[in-house]
């Protein structure tokens, strides 16, 4: 059988003249002409090469083969409505998906690596392929590359109306220097700041978020190295330099990088991450699942204790 003579009208006629047997009661039924039920049947004849309803004194009877394709076809039509009404559901400890999350390292760090770390017992069949941020980034997300993007709310202030981001956390910055640094003790004052090497990081925008706001303070630096946010706590090891980062990151990486956190001297506006994802992906099962768990993952955050600070 050709398959391209088969359309969904076709299947639902069929449906049809099986509980009716009769033509004009099935025209009835579908709200068509007696001559196009005629026609439809005419066409289902030709596709099964078979008389499908045949006259028996003043009534219509299926044939044997009409009579069994009734529940095939009823079944099928059952389940293509249901696929067209129904959502999709999505089973992360069954379902195969794979996404595509662009994020900084730094917010790759904060809540991409504790997802990786769940995946194998919560959803064993996923696969995370991750990027780094884009400044095509909206581009990329309306041509279905990539599913989901992490980046500062800043990003994301002039945004159109067809994509959505929801806020995953507010990340305060810590100074961070050397847990050896004998020039800072638990304490660190905005002279000792600007007097000492300073290690900035960027994140592939360019003024970063941070210098911007010291620029804006008016506060000098003796700006020797600039490095990623990924790199730049574990460049402090056995320096003078000293360093901001954003809470989350110093709590990941502090003990394994040797660092001391401090509170900063000069009063400085915490950095927020969003996801940003494309309208369309909205009710998405399996898009939802990833938001919620990356929510879940960024409320359960906590920040790192500073030197000399009792929390």
């Amino acid at each position: 059988m050709d398959l391209r003579q088969v359309d969904l009208n076709l299947l639902v006629a069929f449906d049809v003249l099986m509980s009716v047997q009769n033509v004009t009661a099935a025209a009835r039924t579908l709200s068509v002409g007696q001559s196009a039920m005629s026609s439809t049947l005419a066409r289902l004849r030709t596709l099964l090469d078979d008389p499908v309803l045949e006259r028996r004194g003043r009534n219509m009877f299926p044939t044997p083969l009409a009579e069994s394709l009734v529940v095939p076809v009823r079944e099928a039509l059952v389940r293509f409505n249901s696929v067209l009404t129904e959502p999709p559901d999505f089973d992360p400890a069954q379902d195969h998906r794979s996404f595509t999350v662009m994020a900084s390292d730094y917010a790759s760090m904060a809540v991409l690596q504790p997802l990786l770390v769940a995946l194998p017992a919560e959803a064993p069949h996923i696969e995370l392929r991750i990027l780094p941020v884009s400044a095509s980034f909206l581009d990329d997300l309306t041509a279905d590359t990539v599913d989901l993007t992490i980046v500062p709310l800043a990003a994301v202030e002039s945004l159109a109306d067809s994509f959505d981001y929801r806020t995953l956390y507010t990340d305060p910055y810590v100074i961070a220097v050397d847990a050896d640094n004998p020039h800072v003790s638990n304490e660190i004052t905005l002279e000792q700041f600007s007097s000492l090497p300073y290690l900035a990081s960027n994140d592939g925008r360019s003024p970063t978020l941070i210098e911007t706001q010291l620029d804006r303070l008016g506060i000098p630096r003796r700006l020797d190295v600039t490095t990623g946010f990924g790199i730049a706590p574990f460049l402090l090891r056995d320096t003078p330099f000293v360093s901001i980062i954003p809470a989350s990151l110093a709590s990941t990486v502090a003990e394994g990088a040797r660092l001391k956190l401090l509170t900063p001297p000069m009063q400085l506006e915490p950095i927020t991450e969003v996801m940003v994802w494309e309208g369309r992906n909205d009710d998405d099962p399996s898009h939802v699942w990833l938001r919620e768990r990356l929510v879940d993952i960024a409320s359960g955050k906590t920040w790192p204790t500073m030197a000399g600070v009792e929390r």
